[in-house]
């Protein structure tokens, strides 16, 4: 049932958008500070009907927590970059952090997919950007636009998936109604 319920709603998402197959994010906020389960909702393969075979999140550079979904029938790889400030979690000492998560597989053009990670999301609130690589059989497309003020993500062909990061008390009014 709850997977029923998750693809309807996949579906209503992408045909809210005209040019659908956006990747977007299914979560479009969520508050400061908070774990946030992200999951990347793929509408579809490349240009003249090629499968996807590889999905590339960019990661805001100030997430700094990062644990990627395996999927079974695809690989999973993450690339890690050194943070200008070390801090310690769990009696861990944390030097770098995850900037990029690669699934590779395959998703037939006829077909929706979900790509999920668990992120720990700043203190700082405001709109972050994650630039995916769609990767295809036949060629690729890289939904990496960011808007420009007074412009949204509409506004573009290839559109970024756009988080909105709320105040603590902001989000708590939105999940409230």
């Amino acid at each position: 049932m709850e997977l029923l319920k998750r693809s309807i709603l996949a579906a209503a998402l992408l045909a809210a958008f005209p040019a659908a197959g956006h990747v977007v994010l299914e979560q479009k906020s969520a508050e400061a500070g908070s774990y946030y389960k992200a999951t990347f909702m793929v509408g579809h393969g490349c240009t003249g009907g090629s499968p996807t075979v590889a999905i590339t999140v960019k990661i805001p550079p100030d997430i700094l927590a990062v644990k990627p979904s395996p999927k079974p029938g695809w690989t999973l790889e993450v690339t890690r970059e050194p943070i200008d400030k070390p801090f310690e979690t769990y009696g861990k000492k944390v030097t770098d952090r995850v900037s990029e998560v690669t699934w590779k597989g395959r998703l037939d053009f006829d077909h929706f997919d979900e790509f999920v990670a668990q992120l720990r999301l700043p203190d700082a609130p405001g709109k972050r950007y994650f630039a995916v690589r769609q990767q295809c059989e036949a060629g690729e497309l890289n939904w990496s636009e960011i808007p420009e003020a007074g412009k949204t993500r509409r506004d573009y062909k290839s559109p970024a998936a756009e988080l909105d990061i709320l105040p603590r008390k902001a989000a708590e009014e939105v999940h409230r109604h």
